[in-house]
């Protein structure tokens, strides 16, 4: 007798462990899918308990019911509750068809209500592990939406910027040819005609047309923003060959403030060795290549 209620023990036992193997292997199976996995494992469950010939179970997950084949609802019955982020969610529940002897709670025993606990944690487990692999997959997933929004947004914009530098050089090109083909020939017969007394005034403007027009004036203002409008006016006197002298007087300054610029602007072009002449630099090849359009 000792020894039957042994081997039923140990039958039991057996059942237990190849239930909760079992919900293991239908959790891989169904990684992704909470839905699948209680649809399998609510006609997995019965045969895991005393008499399996007359167990059905249901499964209540939020707003979701899963029952097992034929189930009924009778008040021989065992639950646990499922839990999520420590919020209850749900239950497990056992219901036998009729009635079986008394065990320990009802007609169960209590390593079935042991087993029906370890379920509910389990089942609890995988859909919150489930619920965090989802939620990853849409945050992944807006990540990756905004990402190529981005990357749109922004071949928009390069694509505005080439079109407006484009536009740029097109409005600088067509003042140059301008000034170059209608102002300036205007002034050289200009010159012919006024007095000496007044050439100066036409020179003067020459220079101002030509410095309006200078891609070397345009390279200084972007590429060297601390530059004043001044220190770039006197750069391009001194690419063209003026001397210090020369710029003073036609810029109506004294002598020693066309020092003190020429000072200011070696400091601000980071031209530090002192053999480095300030005509020749600005005058080099790098110049020429860089304030090409």
């Amino acid at each position: 007798m000792e020894l039957s209620k042994v081997e039923n023990a140990l039958r039991e036992r057996i059942k237990e462990l190849n239930c909760l193997y079992g919900v293991s292997q239908l959790a891989e199976r169904n990684f992704n899918s909470l839905d699948n996995l209680l649809e399998e494992l609510v006609n997995f469950l019965p045969h895991s308990w005393q008499y399996p010939e007359i167990t059905y179970a249901r499964i209540i997950f939020k707003e979701n019911i899963y029952k097992s084949e034929g189930f009924k609802v009778t008040e021989w019955r065992q639950s646990s509750r499922i839990y999520v982020y420590s919020e209850p969610v749900g239950e497990v529940a056992i219901f036998y068809l009729e009635e079986r002897p008394p065990a320990d709670e009802g007609p169960f025993l209590a390593e079935e209500r042991a087993l029906l606990d370890a379920l509910a944690d389990q089942i609890g487990t995988i859909a919150t592990r489930i619920s965090a692999e989802m939620e990853l997959q849409d945050i992944n997933k807006q990540l990756s939406l905004e990402r190529k929004a981005l990357q749109e947004s922004n071949a928009a914009l390069r694509t505005v910027l080439t079109r407006i530098e484009e536009e740029k050089n097109e409005i600088y090109r067509n003042i140059k040819t301008n000034v170059d083909k209608v102002l300036m020939p205007i002034l050289l017969a200009l010159a012919l005609e006024i007095p000496q007394t007044q050439s100066k005034y036409v020179e003067m403007l020459k220079t101002n047309l030509e410095e309006i027009t200078s891609q070397f004036i345009r390279h200084l203002s972007n590429s060297y923003h601390s530059l004043t409008p001044t220190e770039i006016t006197i750069c391009n006197m001194i690419r063209n060959g003026l001397r210090t002298k020369e710029i003073a007087q036609a810029r109506g300054i004294s002598v020693s403030t066309i020092n003190r610029h020429r000072e200011n602007i070696r400091r601000k072009l980071n031209i530090t060795n002192n053999d480095v002449n300030l005509p020749t630099y600005l005058q080099s090849s790098m110049w020429e290549e860089e304030t090409k359009l």
